[in-house]
């Protein structure tokens, strides 16, 4: 029977304890998480305000994995929280500036703009085409497809040093059209072969992104940052000559392992190359549309890999997207329609600007020190492997590689100097290389994430367990690989 408000009005136990009750429980545990890191006394070295800071941020990462509401809100949500508390900062202005900060980074807006190139593909039909090609010639096999993909990334690694413009920007827009033509759409039928399409090049990017020098922007900071530190700077062979035993398995393996781990339910079939070849047929010539299309895309790679020096990547991104509003590849109103993108932009500033606000508190370099100090009288290999594993793993704090790098690569790299025996060249490179590969273990842990999340291919729960997975797999070549090598060379 309904309990019924009493005399004065108020609202009996039994319906109090119902309207609680029906609170899910995924809305609960974020809040539970914060607020009782909060109550727990700060740690030795670290202020009240940043530990609480810590304690928002946790809660905010809870909610990303478990979802109460869109991640973009959820995103949201924590910001406020953190413009509102001033934490971070010591009056509103400042507060709200370090929140909205992520909106003014570059890497948000490239990602941005990637689905909207994207959508320059679906509209022109040009995605259709390429994918159909792909299809013709490789399609006979599922594993095929994934060889040609991770094949796509590496010959336009060592050029691009945007992993977001190669992988997002370029690469994306074309094979998310490949799944559509196994009828695999986002859903149920994710499976079929889009959910092993996508996450095999975002697995392959992060391997591409250690491989060269050039192929991941952070990579060139990292370098600036270790001839500061220890004085020594890595050339291009000797980066690219330490990193081979451990890129080449990893690269070679990638789509048969994403194949046993995650494996699609088609696995190809000779009917499916003889229909691709016909539905190319039916399409008929190469369109106005797409050959604008495609002579944007050409020029976009174009200007990343030569025209770094003048244009930012970001800058280059919103340039081809105002050619292709102007030259009516898509219209104003299929950008603002695309809500796919807007989500991912809502979802990456407001992270970033988090992400800011704890190195802002100090909490990221009292974390490095405290970690490094816990080494203290272990043999030098095993310190390597802690350090690395440590920052590898911290790096589900950040949002951006950028800011890991700045934030936590001296510090990390001075605790690993200061242990006796350590070979510090090598320790230096393999945190080096450790920075492309981190970028497989959340949603958010680098540009092109958000997009291959985006896609709807990949379910929450499979990409952050898919991130674990993977994570841990690379994280291992490093170091059982990397190690032993490095220090043989180094020796």
């Amino acid at each position: 029977m309904r309990s019924i408000p009493g005399q004065d009005g108020q609202t009996s136990p039994p319906e109090r304890l119902s309207v609680l009750q029906r609170v899910p429980w995924r809305v609960l545990l974020p809040v539970a998480v914060g607020i009782g890191l909060a109550l727990v006394p700060a740690p030795s070295g670290l202020t009240t305000e940043a530990w609480r800071y810590f304690a928002l941020f946790a809660a905010v990462v809870v909610g990303l994995v478990i979802e109460p509401v869109p991640a973009a809100a959820v995103g949201l949500i924590g910001m406020t929280l953190a413009a509102a508390s001033r934490l971070a900062a010591p009056d509103p202005e400042s507060s709200l500036r370090l929140a909205l900060s992520g909106f003014a980074n570059g890497t948000v807006w490239l990602v941005f703009a990637a689905f909207t190139f994207a959508l320059g593909y679906e509209r022109t039909g040009l995605g259709k085409r390429i994918a159909l090609g792909l299809v013709r010639r490789l399609g006979g096999r599922t594993l095929g497809l994934g060889y040609a993909v991770v094949l796509a990334d590496l010959v336009l690694a060592p050029f691009t040093p945007s992993n977001t413009a190669r992988s997002a920007g370029t690469i994306f827009p074309i094979i998310r059209n490949i799944p559509p033509l196994y009828d695999s759409y986002p859903g149920p039928t994710a499976r079929r072969i889009g959910a092993y399409v996508i996450w095999t090049e975002f697995a392959a990017t992060a391997i591409t992104s250690s491989m060269f020098l050039t192929s991941l922007a952070p990579n060139l900071l990292a370098v600036g940052l270790v001839e500061k530190t220890i004085g020594h700077r890595f050339s291009m062979g000797e980066w690219a000559l330490g990193f081979l035993p451990i890129g080449l398995p990893l690269i070679a393996s990638l789509p048969w392992l994403v194949y046993k781990i995650y494996p699609p339910t088609v696995t190809g079939g000779a009917e499916v190359p003889r229909w691709a070849a016909d539905e190319l047929a039916s399409m008929g010539p190469v369109s106005r549309n797409e050959w604008t299309m495609g002579a944007l895309a050409v020029a976009a790679i174009a200007l990343w890999i030569f025209g770094g020096k003048t244009l930012e990547a970001a800058t280059v991104a919103l340039i081809v997207i105002s050619l292709m509003l102007l030259l009516r590849v898509v219209s104003w109103q299929d950008v603002v329609a695309n809500k796919d993108a807007w989500n991912v932009l809502v979802l990456l500033a407001t992270l970033f600007g988090l992400a800011e606000g704890l190195n802002k508190v100090g909490f990221v370099d009292w974390l490095a020190k405290g970690s490094a100090s816990a080494l203290v009288g272990l043999s030098p290999t095993l310190v390597m492997a802690a350090l690395v594993a440590v920052f590898f793993l911290t790096h589900y704090m950040f949002a951006s590689i950028t800011a890991h790098v700045a934030a936590m690569l001296p510090v990390v790299l001075a605790a690993g100097a200061a242990v006796p025996g350590v070979p510090i060249r090598a320790f230096a490179l393999l945190l080096c290389y450790s920075l492309g590969v981190m970028g497989v273990i959340t949603p958010y842990a680098t540009g092109p994430a958000p997009v291959f999340y985006g896609s709807g291919y990949v379910s929450r729960k499979e990409f952050w367990t898919l991130g674990l997975v993977f994570g841990l797999l690379f994280l291992a070549a490093l170091i059982v690989i990397g190690i032993p090598y490095l220090q043989y060379l180094q020796s």
